[in-house]
């Protein structure tokens, strides 16, 4: 995918599993440029760039995964043109999935840090690799999600708890079901607004879950203090992943709460288009959820 300005994007992962003596990495080998790196490629016309990490991971290894934690972007020259490689860490869904060979890549080794960061073919992705080294290997994500399209408020004569998504909104929630799936498996909590409802309810259809719905987080039952508490005491008590779905009046409240809770700077400009979710990566370790690890920002077409 192009920008206007003639970037080329791209996205991939930095692919680990566990091992006794510290996380092992997986490098890939394409005899194309024989070369050492971590499996990525460009992102298609249209496509979102976290499917494209997803996508590509799958294609060149075989191995399917569950995406954690932003790593650092990486921006170079290609042909003259910038390309940018967006990277998150990753790992594998099934901890006994074999690499299966392609045409793109033929080997595929599990390194310890070190070693792969001497293995690696290029200074620019072992910067990734540092990087991913010097933060927490286990996180987990807490998503904050705006409701996705449903029309104009002054068109709806019902009560407007009963406002439903319109068609671009119905189209969003499709969408998140996806992206939202790259996660793993989050716990669906909503507003009890019908359009909050509506936007979680294909991704939970798609993972299994239940949509359970919170006053806490629900426009004209809520407050930004009672909002913001509520949900950093569902982000911190041990439990699954999580999505919480609300309003546009509430999100920016909230983000900055649960940066506010584990000493991360506020964003600027925490809002939301509608369809649109952050992601808090919080780390854990033996004694509980420690801080943010990561925060990024996404939009679900068309928004």
């Amino acid at each position: 995918m192009k920008s206007e300005e003639g970037r080329i994007r791209a996205a991939g992962a930095v692919l680990w599993r566990r091992a006794p003596d510290g996380p092992r990495v997986a490098l890939v080998h394409r005899p194309r440029y024989d070369d050492w790196s971590f499996p990525k490629g460009k992102v298609d016309a249209g496509e979102h760039v976290l499917g494209a990490a997803l996508r590509e991971v799958v294609e060149e290894t075989g191995i399917a995964v569950r995406l954690g934690r932003r790593l650092p972007s990486i921006t170079y020259l290609k042909d003259g043109r910038p390309k940018q490689v967006d990277y998150w860490s990753a790992t594998p869904i099934d901890a006994e999935a074999v690499f299966v060979p392609n045409e793109e890549v033929d080997r595929l080794e599990w390194l310890p840090v070190a070693e792969a960061v001497e293995r690696l073919s290029y200074e620019r992705d072992a910067q990734v690799l540092r990087e991913f080294a010097a933060g927490p290997l286990t996180t987990r994500p807490v998503v904050i999600l705006r409701h996705a399209l449903a029309g104009r408020k002054s068109d709806w004569r019902d009560d407007d708890a009963l406002r439903p998504l319109d068609d671009r909104g119905r189209a969003q929630a499709r969408a998140l079901a996806a992206l939202l799936g790259v996660f793993g498996r989050l716990r669906p909590v909503s507003s009890a607004t019908a359009r909050c409802v509506e936007t979680l309810l294909p991704y939970a259809l798609a993972s299994g879950g239940e949509v359970t719905t919170d006053r806490a987080f629900t426009v004209g039952r809520t407050d930004a203090g009672r909002a913001g508490s509520r949900l950093v005491e569902l982000a911190c008590d041990g439990a699954d992943p999580l999505v919480v779905c609300t309003h546009g009046e509430i999100v920016g409240d909230l983000i900055a709460e649960l940066c506010r809770k584990f000493g991360e700077p506020v964003p600027d400009d925490p809002s939301l288009r509608k369809g649109g979710f952050w992601v808090a990566h919080l780390a854990v370790d033996d004694d509980g959820t420690s801080g943010v690890a990561a925060l990024e920002r996404h939009w679900a077409p068309p928004s």
